[in-house]
């Protein structure tokens, strides 16, 4: 029984490790979710592309960088794409509209994929002077977006120092670098793109907005209260898509 006590000992503080280790890189991607979420929600879509509300420059910065560590494109290609999507949403000009004249279950799983992911893979973007003609004037914004590809560096950079200080070794810095950063671009990505797909498709329409859009509660919760989608559509410049609390 004595020799036993050690081994036992030894296995259990492993295993007491291996549980802090992972729950630091839940931690870590959680954080890095709500971050860049945020910078998406509030600093790409209501501050940069419908001017929902006003801010000073700190919090522009701020805004504007965690967006673009979400890893979703520079703030004028994100935003002249958004700004097109409301000026014909749910019509063949729709940059990532689910919509089809079909009815078929075919039709319908293609306008999905096409909403969600597909539409990236053949895109023009949007002429600049037309859709975001405000944010070429403006300097500050301007520059965030020169500098997209430092602030993606540092939505990776950020998680992996934040994981080998936190672990004290070199397995926390590859474990934060993975969690706080890709598997965190992931989950952002696929719940940003579900407003385009899943919040044409599935929800209620309380408003009659000439297109498609839908509130739908999980995306609303998800991302942010972005899946108040239909609200949106409704009153666009408004800084609360769920209106009310």
């Amino acid at each position: 029984m004595g020799d036993c006590n050690p081994r036992i000992r030894y296995y259990s503080y492993h295993y007491l490790v291996i549980l802090i280790w992972k729950f630091v890189d839940i931690q870590i991607c959680l954080g890095m979710y709500a971050l860049t979420t945020l910078g998406i929600t509030a600093g790409y879509h209501r501050l940069f592309a419908h001017r929902s509300f006003q801010t000073n420059k700190t919090i522009k910065v701020l805004l504007g960088t965690l967006g673009s560590m979400a890893v979703q494109g520079p703030i004028l290609f994100w935003v002249a794409t958004h700004r097109r999507h409301h000026l014909v949403s749910d019509r063949p000009e729709d940059p990532h509209s689910p919509v089809s004249q079909e009815k078929t279950f075919l039709s319908r799983a293609k306008g999905f994929w096409c909403s969600h992911i597909g539409w990236m893979l053949n895109h023009d973007p949007e002429n600049r002077t037309k859709y975001v003609p405000d944010l070429l004037r403006d300097k500050l914004v301007f520059q965030l977006n020169q500098w997209y590809f430092y602030w993606v560096f540092l939505g990776l950079f950020i998680p992996a120092v934040l994981g080998g200080l936190l672990v004290n070794s070199w397995q926390g810095i590859v474990s934060g670098l993975l969690w706080g950063g890709f598997v965190r671009i992931f989950l952002v990505h696929h719940i940003t793109w579900s407003i385009n797909s899943i919040c044409h498709l599935f929800g209620s329409r309380p408003y009659h907005t000439g297109d498609q859009s839908t509130n739908n509660w999980i995306c609303g919760l998800l991302a942010f209260g972005e899946g108040w989608h239909n609200n949106h559509h409704a009153f666009p410049n408004s800084a609360r898509h769920g209106l009310k609390w």
